[in-house]
């Protein structure tokens, strides 16, 4: 079984892969600013175009730039202290000199790794199925929109439903995002919340991932409390941020 080390280390790797930088270069105190490159063996959901990308695993920040940006990049992290580079006011100076070039501040979002001291498989008063993917075929509907993808179906490899009385009430899936990792995604229905159904679906994918030997990581916006404290109950604990610099026409086009 994974230790709490072995699973950072993991992470690391990855995003090093994801971000093409060196795996040590997040332990660095200084930030490290590397090229922009989305890696063959990076995460499936990293697509260019990409201005820039900034990761954080707390120690500093690793951002993979566009040769263009490096300079404003650049004076932005050394101009602010490294975990204020990811909210307001400061967020403001960087979009404003990047906006000449068309480009926004796009993705942000908070990364959950398993803490192994706390991660157990909770319990419910709901009948818990594991699916394969044959069984999720029929389920790639807006209720379950985060624990599924249909953009990559291919990607989702295992599930686990709640349910009562044979009505599917909560839905976890996984995606096989890399080769190492594999991302939970949990939705339930409305009427059923707050009822820990969404923790005891992802602890208990949690384990039946780490028995097939990949890391499972959960993913949360920062306002979205609700998830992160899922995140929380399940046994994950905040691990790392990433925050993405894109096209102006790409982040407009999402806000249609």
């Amino acid at each position: 079984m994974f230790t709490n080390q072995d699973i950072i280390k993991i992470a690391m790797k990855q995003s090093a892969l994801d971000i093409n930088c060196l795996e040590e270069d997040f332990l660095k105190e200084d930030n490290v600013v590397v090229r922009s490159e989305v890696g063959a063996l990076a995460k499936k959901y990293y697509k260019e175009p990409v201005a820039c990308n900034l990761v954080s695993y707390g120690n500093n920040i690793v951002a993979s730039v566009r040769d263009e940006y490096r300079a404003i990049v650049k004076a932005y992290i050394d101009k602010f202290e490294f975990y204020h580079c990811f909210e307001t006011p400061n967020l403001h100076w960087l979009e404003s000199r990047l906006y000449k070039y068309e480009q926004k501040i796009c993705f942000m979002a908070e990364y959950f790794l398993p803490d192994m001291k706390r991660l157990q498989p909770l319990s419910s008063e709901y009948e818990i199925r594991f699916m394969t993917p044959e069984n999720l075929v029929d389920l790639y509907l807006p209720e379950w929109s985060n624990a599924l993808c249909e953009k990559r179906k291919e990607l989702d490899v295992l599930g686990i439903g709640a349910y009562e009385k044979g009505k599917l009430i909560g839905l976890a899936g996984c995606s096989a995002d890399c080769e190492d990792m594999w991302q939970i995604g949990v939705d339930v229905l409305p009427a059923y919340r707050k009822k820990g159904i969404a923790a005891t679906l992802t602890s208990n994918l949690a384990m039946e991932i780490l028995e097939r030997n990949k890391v499972p990581f959960y993913c949360c916006a920062w306002s979205n409390i609700r998830s992160a404290r899922n995140a929380i109950k399940s046994g994950f604990s905040p691990a790392w941020v990433e925050m993405t610099v894109k096209p102006k026409v790409l982040v407009d086009e999402m806000n249609q």
